[in-house]
Formats: structure tokens, C-alpha cells, sequence
């Protein structure tokens, strides 16, 4: 009987033992074991020869679902370093790093797929009788040259045509187990390119000179330098040598268009990982990558966990995007991931953005990454011209200067689009009593309502409460009720309203939710269909908009004096990402920014002298502060109904960590707080932080992984929930 030592995923930072009779079981291989009165779904992490327990009382495995390993050597390793550095219980990280198809116990070999074909009968259709059904006349056509995945079918031409032909026995459904023989290399066709530039052509050189080992690259191109030129010719090296690529986005509406590019370039499939997909689409690519079947993999942050059967490359686009940062469960950063897996892999890694976080700048700077820079717009776009706009003591109309929309009606007039950014959705932040000042709140999270006219509904955005909107003051019983503030549905009505003859798109996550809603709306954007184009950070995500030449934001002045260190860094990006949108062809662009603080130094040197100039000034500061990239933190969060039990449960840790608890005091950890969340309640339930903050990372993961085991057995444990972030990037 050999001792197995079971991952399972239960929040607890240890692994279970288990008896198996017979050859002991490869590390990575799933079992099914009874935990209680739970069946579970495990992983073997290790073999041993004794057990801390008494082997008499020790359970035997149920079931051994797989025959060999679904993780490899180097993933493996990968999470046994999250679990060791994020202090998260192995079992956790397990569960992460698997497809949710696959957690639930099912086969990891592929599955057959269903694909229509032609039936006898439509093999000698006479297809004039499908002149009226266009979509069911090309189907048919499309079918006599080569079969089409079922799910593909119904996305490009609708269940209605299908099931008619159907009806008419024209087509039938087959099932085709996947081919596990690679053949994208055979269907690599390298389509023709453009000359890089100087700068490129010195980047391009730097990476595939590390082709085949570890090396770290900072792409640091200004907005449309042609950075994604850069990773598709270092991409073409490495897929004739038949090695793999793992490229990362921050945001689902990037890889529409990041795939169709690839695809044309290279003319091969592209794997797509994103939230979007259903359980068996996810699992079909983790297979196909495992296999070796995809040349390219493109996906959002849990695409790290990719496996590849001949990794060659690791691509991390808009590296300084906070969607890399997990939030809840394991709060792991998918760019902090992608360095270890590069090093692991021994292949090299690129992190593209044209406003790089602090924390890479500074990795390049002091050579530990290398520095490549595009400094140039690539072809004839030159870089848009940015402007403050004051509007202190000036009428505003749905948030805009008059100044501001005689400038949009130029652009206009001269057929191009404008883009107004703004960071609320909704009608109106909030919902006021013009008589007496009643604000309508959420008595959940302690924050105002947010308007939402066309739902006519008032929805917290916080904890998704919502109702409808009222005809008069609870408190006064008014009726003279007014909405305070502009979102981007009341700037959509005003600019419409102003400009009938233009038409304008909102995108934000009311209209773009639902599959390829986003995908059609940016497609119907390049076409031209409007000239107007409204939304919030999803406008600022890398796309491309060829005849926008105005870009105007408004209402930043919050983020100029928030409460989070990082805000500055997260403005100064966000404007320089937005004012990197216009101009990117022929037209000339330019950016507006409207505040009531022209003055504000870092709005000054941003736009004087750009983000290279201030991230320098900002990497200065964080130096004399003490703050990250300088520092290293840990921030434990505590949450309750009673803010007392926060408070004591996150004292009692504190006083964990102090010297009469065995901390040694050269190792420099200091502890902050207890103090409220910057939002102190959040669900009905109160919220506090307690910051750890040390100049050695090695002391801070030491002091911790000391004490972390004393903390989940603290006896308020069970009042309250509590979570551990390492690197923390949210202090909301």
C-alpha cells in the first residue's frame, strides 16, 4: 500500500493523505477521494513512505480518473511556487490552474466534436431551389467543399437556417474524434510583411537572439509604434521552428482583433482562452495546446496556466493593465506568473506597453529586464497633440464645455470620429432631494444609487442592489427629485440630442455584454456606421480606430486625489493609453482633457512632457515614500457584520508579527493599521486592512510563512471572513 499525498481544493494549506494498492501514482495525476461526507476531485502532489496519522485510519482513493499526468514538469513547479509565495493552500491553486471541465472529473483526452455535413440527398440539391434562403444557399455551398463545426454553424448562420435544411434532409450531423497529429506546421504560410523600422528591426533582433533560453524584454513603444509588428515577427521565428507561442491580453474585446491578425499573417488556427467560452471550448483548446495541435494561444489573465507541449515564447500585451491582477481566491498576477513560467520554460518573454507599470520600468531600469524602446508612431501617423482644457466658472452641458463641442462639431464636419471617455456608466451617480439634500443609498455598501434612466432603476455597483427609481423623496416626500453628475448614458442622450445628423455608440459593460456584442460593435465602429463614439475603459484597451482624431475626457479630477498611492500611475496611463487612439493613420489627432485643476503638477508633466518623463518622477517619489517597487507588502483583509470583530481578528495578526512574538526586528517588517478599506462597507459587512511592508521580499514571505498557520487557528476565525494578499494593487 503506497501513501499518496492528495491536493484538494478546500481552503486549507496542507495536503491528505490516502492509501492507493498498487504502483504508486505520478505526481499530477486526478483521483477521486471521499473527504467527509463529500466525494472530491484531487490531484496527487507526492508519495510517501509514513503518514503524521495513524495509517489504520487513513482512507483508501476511490477512483484514479487519469492514466498519466494533466500537468507537466514545469507546471508543476509553477504551482507549487504560487502556492509557496501567495501563501494560498495548494489545493486552491490546483483548482486554478485547471479548465472547470476538467475539475468537475472529466476526461482530459479530447472529445468527439460534431460537425454538419451534407446528407445523400444534399450532395445533389439543385441549390436555385434555395434562392430565397441566402444563408441556407451558402451553407450548402460551404458544405460541399469541407465539413463545419456544429458551433461554428450556428454562430455564422443562425439555428433557423439550420434547422430548415434540416427539415429538408440536407444536412446531418457526424461526430469526428480530433486528429492528435499536429499539422499546423504544414499550414504555416507566412503571409508578406512590412519593412520594420530601425527600432523595430533592433527589437525583433534582441528577442530571437534569446530564442531557445530565459530573457526578460520591456517593450516600451508609444501608442501605435507598431509594437504588435514586433511580436509577430519574432512569432514567425518561432513557429518555423515548430514551437508554440502563449500571448496575453488584458480584455476579452482585444482578441477578436488580435486573433483575425495572427490568423492572416500566419494561416493557421488560433487558440482563443477567455472568459467567454463555455466549459468544453475551454477544455478542447488546453487540450490542443497540451498536444501540441495550436502554434499560437492567445487569452486573457488565467491563459497562463496554458500548458504547451514546445513552449518557444510568452507574450504579455498591455503588461501594465490591472486586469492581470486576480482580485478574490488566488490573487496571483498573470504578468508576475509569466516571468517564473518564462524562467521555468527557459524561453524568452515579452512585456509590451506603451505606459509600463512602475514595478517593470524599474526591473528595466536597473537591468534586470531589457529595455527595448519604439519611440516612434510606425508609417506616416504622427502622435496626437494633448491639450488641457479649463472649465472652472464654465456651463457645462451633459459634462461637456461649449468650447469642447464646437471643437467636436469641427472634427465632425470634417468626416471624423470623436471618441469622449468618461468612468461611470449609468445616467447619473446619484439621485438627489432638491429640497431637502436626501440622497438615495444603498444601505448595503453605504454609497449613493447610481441612476439608470433607461431601466429606469437605481442599481449600486457595488453589491448589484437595485430598484426602481422614485416619484418622490423618502424623507420629504418631494417630488422635485434631481440626478447629480453625468455617466455615459445621459453624455449619449446630450450628444445625440446636440449632433442628430451624427450617430454615436456607448460601450460599456450594459451594452457590451453578450457573446461577440463587443466584437460587432468595434467592426461597426471601423466601418464608420458612427461618428460618435462614448464609453468607458474599454475604449482604452489597445484598438485600433484609424479615423478617430479627437479624443476627450472628462471628469478625472477624482483620480487626482484619491486615497490609493497608485491612482497617479493608474490616471497618468489611462490618459496617455486614451490620447493614443487618435491619429493613428494619416489624419492628424489630438487629445482634450477637462479638469478644474490645469494647474495639478502631475497633469502638467503628463501632458508637457509625457509618461517616460513622469514615471521617472513617480518611480522618485515611491523611492523617498518607501512604497513598492521599493518595498514589498502583504495587506491581510478581514470583512464582518461587526466592524469590531474586523478590527480585533486584523489586531490580534498584528500582534502576531510584532518583536515579543519572535519577529526579529533586523528583518524590518512593519506593520500598518488596523484601518478601514478605503471602502469601509461593502455588502452589508465592514471592512478593514492591516498592511505588512518590509524592504527585504525574503523577510516579508518569511515572517508570514511563519506565522500563517497561528492565524487560521486565531479564535475569531469563524466571525469573520479573511484573505491575504500578496503584492497587493486594490485597496478598495
Amino acid at each position: 500500500m503506497a501513501i499518496l499525498s492528495i491536493a484538494l481544493p478546500i481552503p486549507k494549506r496542507q495536503l491528505f493523505d490516502y492509501l492507493y494498492e498498487g504502483t504508486p501514482l505520478p505526481v499530477g495525476v486526478r483521483v477521486c477521494v471521499s473527504f467527509g461526507p463529500r466525494k472530491l476531485i484531487g490531484v496527487v502532489w507526492g508519495v510517501s513512505e509514513k503518514s503524521d496519522w495513524d495509517i489504520s485510519k487513513l482512507k483508501s482513493i476511490e477512483t484514479v480518473i487519469d492514466d498519466s499526468p494533466i500537468f507537466n514538469t514545469s507546471l508543476i513547479k509553477l504551482c507549487s511556487w504560487l502556492a509557496q509565495y501567495y501563501k494560498h493552500p495548494i489545493g486552491d491553486v490546483i483548482q486554478t490552474a485547471m479548465p472547470v471541465a476538467l475539475r468537475k472529473g472529466e476526461s482530459c483526452l479530447a472529445k468527439p466534436i460534431q460537425y454538419w455535413t451534407l446528407s445523400d440527398v444534399g450532395l445533389s440539391a439543385d441549390l436555385s431551389t434555395l434562392s430565397r434562403a441566402p444563408k441556407q444557399r451558402t451553407l450548402i455551398q460551404l458544405l460541399h467543399n469541407q465539413d463545419i463545426v456544429k458551433s461554428k454553424a450556428r454562430a455564422d448562420f443562425g439555428a433557423a437556417a439550420i434547422k430548415s435544411l434540416v427539415e429538408k434532409d440536407l444536412i446531418k450531423l457526424i461526430e469526428k474524434v480530433p486528429s492528435s497529429v499536429s499539422t499546423w506546421q504544414q499550414d504555416l504560410i507566412i503571409q508578406d510583411k512590412p519593412i520594420a523600422n530601425v527600432e523595430q528591426a533592433i527589437a525583433i533582433s534582441c528577442i530571437e537572439a534569446k530564442l531557445n533560453q530565459y530573457g526578460c524584454f520591456l517593450l516600451d513603444g508609444i501608442t501605435g509604434s507598431g509594437k504588435t509588428e514586433v511580436y509577430l515577427q519574432a512569432i514567425e521565428q518561432v513557429l518555423k521552428q515548430g514551437e508554440q507561442v502563449l500571448i496575453l491580453v488584458p480584455e476579452i474585446g482585444l482578441t477578436p482583433q488580435t486573433v483575425h491578425r495572427f490568423k492572416y499573417r500566419f494561416g493557421i488556427d488560433v487558440g482563443i482562452l477567455h472568459s467567454g467560452l463555455n466549459n468544453n471550448e475551454r477544455l478542447q483548446v488546453w487540450q490542443q495546446s497540451a498536444n501540441g495541435q495550436l502554434g499560437i494561444i492567445i487569452g486573457t489573465r488565467s491563459a497562463i496556466f496554458t500548458p504547451m507541449l514546445k513552449p518557444g515564447l510568452l507574450i504579455v500585451d498591455e503588461e501594465h493593465d490591472s486586469s492581470y491582477k486576480q482580485q478574490d481566491g488566488l490573487r496571483y498576477h498573470a504578468r508576475d506568473l509569466a516571468v517564473m513560467r518564462a524562467r521555468e520554460e527557459k524561453i524568452p518573454l515579452v512585456l509590451g506597453s506603451a505606459t509600463p507599470a512602475l514595478e517593470t520600468l524599474n526591473n528595466a531600469l536597473t537591468g534586470k529586464y531589457q529595455h527595448l524602446k519604439l519611440n516612434r508612431r510606425a508609417g506616416n501617423a504622427s502622435l496626437a497633440t494633448q491639450h488641457i482644457f479649463d472649465i472652472r466658472q464654465q456651463p457645462l452641458k451633459f459634462g461637456v464645455a461649449q468650447g469642447m463641442l464646437d471643437r467636436i462639431s469641427q472634427h465632425l464636419q470634417q468626416g471624423s470620429q470623436v471618441m469622449l471617455f468618461i468612468n461611470r456608466r449609468g445616467y447619473a451617480p446619484a439621485l438627489m432631494c432638491h429640497q431637502c439634500g436626501f440622497v438615495e443609498h444603498c444601505k448595503r455598501c453605504d454609497k449613493p444609487f447610481t441612476v439608470h434612466k433607461q431601466l429606469y432603476k437605481l442599481q449600486c455597483h457595488h453589491c448589484g442592489s437595485a430598484k426602481s427609481i422614485p416619484k418622490s423623496c423618502q424623507q420629504c416626500q418631494s417630488n422635485e427629485l434631481t440626478s447629480m453628475g453625468v455617466g455615459t448614458e445621459q453624455l449619449e442622450q446630450g450628444l445625440a440630442s446636440h449632433f442628430p445628423q451624427y450617430s454615436s455608440i456607448r460601450i460599456d459593460s450594459d451594452t457590451a455584454r453578450g457573446k461577440n456584442k463587443l466584437d460587432n460593435m468595434l467592426s461597426s465602429i471601423n466601418n464608420n456606421e458612427h461618428q460618435i463614439l462614448i464609453g468607458t475603459q474599454i475604449l482604452s484597451k489597445g484598438h485600433h480606430f484609424p479615423n478617430v482624431t479627437l479624443v476627450l475626457i472628462l471628469d478625472v479630477d477624482g483620480a487626482l486625489f484619491s486615497g490609493d498611492y497608485r491612482a497617479a500611475e493608474h490616471l497618468a496611463q489611462l490618459i496617455t493609453q486614451l490620447a493614443g487612439r487618435a491619429g493613428r493613420a494619416e489624419k492628424p489627432g489630438e487629445m482634450w482633457l477637462q479638469t478644474h485643476d490645469p494647474g495639478h503638477p502631475l497633469l502638467q508633466d503628463l501632458i508637457n512632457n509625457g509618461y517616460a518623463h513622469f514615471a521617472q518622477y513617480a518611480l522618485l517619489e515611491r523611492q523617498h515614500a518607501n512604497l513598492p517597487p521599493y518595498t514589498f507588502q502583504a495587506l491581510f483583509k478581514a470583512q464582518a457584520l461587526s466592524a469590531r470583530d474586523a478590527f480585533d481578528f486584523l489586531q490580534q495578526i498584528s500582534q502576531l508579527f510584532s518583536a515579543a512574538n519572535g519577529v526579529d526586528i533586523k528583518d524590518n517588517v512593519f506593520c500598518v493599521g488596523p484601518i478601514p478599506a478605503l471602502m469601509e462597507k461593502r455588502q452589508g459587512q465592514y471592512r478593514m486592512q492591516l498592511l505588512l511592508q518590509s524592504p527585504l521580499r525574503s523577510s516579508l514571505q518569511n515572517a508570514i510563512g511563519q506565522k500563517i498557520k497561528q492565524i487560521e487557528t486565531l479564535n475569531l476565525t469563524s466571525k469573520i471572513r479573511w484573505s491575504l494578499d500578496i503584492d497587493p494593487h486594490d485597496f478598495s
